[in-house]
């Protein structure tokens, strides 16, 4: 018998955690800041170069993983972003992150804060500790078919695979959220239809984004657009879908990847 839930897809970077983990990690650089030719390194090779070379600078001025942890946990959720994850009923909603952080930073938080067992997959740059103390992170994949995305994360790619996966399993999503706030937040949000809802956080880039894809390139979001300042605002819309779980669903259920 087929399953119907609620999906709730989010970012983690000032979305689930209200900074930035992986520029937060910068304060252990010495005076705290990047070198030049690293902030060149970025603009050229993306943001998953840019982290190994942080990664190395980091080793190679002694910095200790552990000192690198220790350090991430004190950047605190989201306003209320718990009591959002913790309040919608488990057996009728599944959690995951699509993140262009990195595995271990995102399991070291959740895992912290004592909420990792509520998501059922995260989609990020796997990263890990190698013999030598060094932090190692490697993009999620390579994509060159969506120029809405960086070449090492296509946020749409994954949230789409994960739903056909989940059909397969026999499990369909009556709504669909997608919780975000940057600009990489776009792609997936383009992808979800009428019933679905897409959550840019306010202040940030995609609550922008959004009117500005449709004036410049048509590309118009079909989905709710409801902005949020803290978790509970994403709530009190959410929570609307649980009793029309049994509404017919929309064939296909996400609309077609957009190849620019």
């Amino acid at each position: 018998m087929a399953a119907q839930k609620v999906l709730v897809a989010l970012d983690f970077d000032h979305t689930i955690i209200d900074d930035n983990s992986d520029t937060y990690i910068v304060k252990l650089l010495p005076n705290h800041k990047v070198p030049e030719d690293l902030k060149q390194l970025y603009r050229k090779d993306g943001w998953t170069l840019y982290m190994q070379e942080i990664f190395k600078l980091l080793h190679k001025n002694d910095t200790k993983s552990s000192q690198i942890l220790n350090c991430l946990t004190e950047i605190k959720l989201t306003e209320s972003m718990k009591e959002f994850l913790t309040k919608l009923p488990r057996d009728s909603t599944e959690f995951i992150v699509i993140s262009d952080s990195n595995s271990l930073f995102i399991d070291h938080i959740l895992r912290n804060e004592g909420i990792r067992d509520l998501f059922r997959e995260i989609f990020t740059n796997p990263a890990k500790i190698d013999e030598n103390d060094c932090l190692n992170i490697e993009m999620f994949h390579y994509q060159d078919y969506c120029k809405l995305s960086t070449k090492n994360l296509c946020k749409g790619h994954i949230l789409n695979s994960y739903v056909e996966s989940r059909q397969k399993d026999n499990v369909h999503f009556s709504h669909i959220a997608y919780v975000g706030d940057g600009s990489n937040d776009f792609c997936p949000s383009l992808l979800l239809k009428e019933k679905d809802a897409v959550f840019p956080r306010s202040g940030y880039s995609l609550l922008n984004c959004i009117p500005r894809m449709e004036a410049e390139k048509g590309l118009k979001v079909e989905a709710e657009v409801c902005p949020w300042d803290n978790g509970m605002d994403i709530h009190e819309k959410v929570k609307e879908w649980y009793s029309a779980v049994n509404e017919n669903l929309p064939h296909p259920r996400l609309r077609t990847l957009i190849k620019t």
